[in-house]
């Protein structure tokens, strides 16, 4: 690590803390010309697939599109940019497990669907009739209806019997 004062070369640690939050490592270093300290923090870099749209096209991962879709779906229901963050944490680590250099939009778009279908029923039915297109009310009915039948089917079954899939 060069020295951000004589930018020499030759520099010792002599602290390491992680942050409150775990996310990134803080080393005290000493320059071994100037004897001057500084901090630098670490951080991990993660490499998130690219997304090959529908039309075939690639474009980088954008976090800030895949949160704003769950934005929107979640508007006025009891959830806060924390539970968003949340989600999209858990998203972005599904697609980065995958170790892929690419996925559809169609495969991100579904990981949104389970994990709005896991957090909010009605998040989930806000996304899947922008998701999927619902071109009428009759679209829209057969998804609720979908839903409310796993619903049922979910909390009719006895405590500890497997449950359909």
């Amino acid at each position: 690590m060069k020295c951000p004062f004589c930018q020499h070369t030759e520099t010792q640690v002599t602290d390491s803390r992680l942050t409150e939050d775990g996310n990134c490592v803080r080393r005290r270093r000493r320059c071994h010309a100037c004897d001057k300290r500084f901090i630098t923090v670490e951080t991990l870099d993660v490499r998130l697939p690219d997304i090959v749209k529908s039309n075939g096209s690639r474009v980088p991962y954008n976090a800030h599109k895949l949160r704003t879709s769950l934005e929107r779906a979640l508007h006025k229901r009891p959830f806060d940019s924390e539970d968003v963050d949340d989600l999209v944490a858990v998203i972005e680590g599904r697609l980065y497990r995958l170790g892929l250099k690419e996925v559809s939009s169609q495969l991100v778009g579904e990981m949104a669907m389970e994990a709005l279908l896991a957090t909010d029923q009605v998040a989930y039915v806000r996304f899947a009739s922008v998701y999927k297109s619902f071109n009428d009310v009759s679209e829209f009915t057969q998804a609720i209806a979908t839903l409310s039948a796993a619903h049922t089917a979910h909390t009719a079954a006895p405590a500890g019997a497997e449950q359909p899939t």
